[in-house]
């Protein structure tokens, strides 16, 4: 535990440690569902950038798990379970990552124009809108904790609504103008972005 949480009085500690787990199952909560909606919306509209930010949502979503766990009963003072827990999220990267990329550039080749999706598109306004209200709550909670773990979490929910605005780029230029490549160059960036949270994730990093 760092020094930070160990001068926290006890019910101060408490209050912050209750706080983490509330903003990680808010999260959670909103991460399944955007990545569920997100996915439907990409296979209906045939767009790779919205089923790439729906899995990438999904692999986010565990993030808040690794938090709920973290500070759980006696795991609360275990580092050892953050380390296990965060090597878990960095694989799931790593797979994601190869077959967005691909997918992306399978798209560029063959010319795919995905349809419109104004699902998607309301979407990604909304995830714009709400991740940056849990990074911002999540980063401030773990520097009180002295967390990394949980300020990682909200450095991933500000990384997701840079996406999410990366997406809703692809998909307002394809409707507007019908500039269907811009949603592979999402799901190209989406592909980089995660390889890099892998490798944050795996080495622990605090930040993405």
């Amino acid at each position: 535990m760092s020094a930070t949480a160990q001068a926290l009085p006890a019910v101060e500690r408490r209050r912050l440690v209750r706080s983490a787990r509330l903003l990680a199952w808010g999260s959670l909560l909103w991460m399944t569902a955007e990545g569920v909606i997100a996915v439907v919306a990409g296979i209906l509209a045939g767009s790779i950038a919205l089923i790439g930010f729906g899995i990438d949502s999904g692999i986010e979503g565990l993030a808040s798990v690794v938090i709920v766990w973290r500070f759980w009963g006696a795991r609360a003072l275990s580092e050892a379970a953050e380390r296990r827990a965060q090597k878990l999220v960095a694989v799931q990267f790593f797979l994601l990552a190869p077959y967005v990329a691909v997918e992306a550039v399978r798209a560029l080749a063959a010319g795919h124009e995905p349809d419109v999706s104004p699902l998607g598109i309301g979407l990604t306004i909304a995830s714009a809108i709400s991740m940056p209200l849990f990074g911002v709550a999540k980063r401030r909670v773990g520097r009180r904790l002295g967390s990394s773990a949980t300020v990682s979490e909200g450095a991933q929910n500000m990384l997701c609504a840079y996406l999410s605005l990366a997406v809703l780029a692809g998909l307002a230029g394809n409707a507007a103008a019908g500039w269907w490549w811009l949603d592979a160059i999402a799901a190209l960036l989406i592909a980089f972005v995660a390889l890099r949270e892998g490798r944050a994730a795996w080495r622990g990093d605090e930040c993405c």
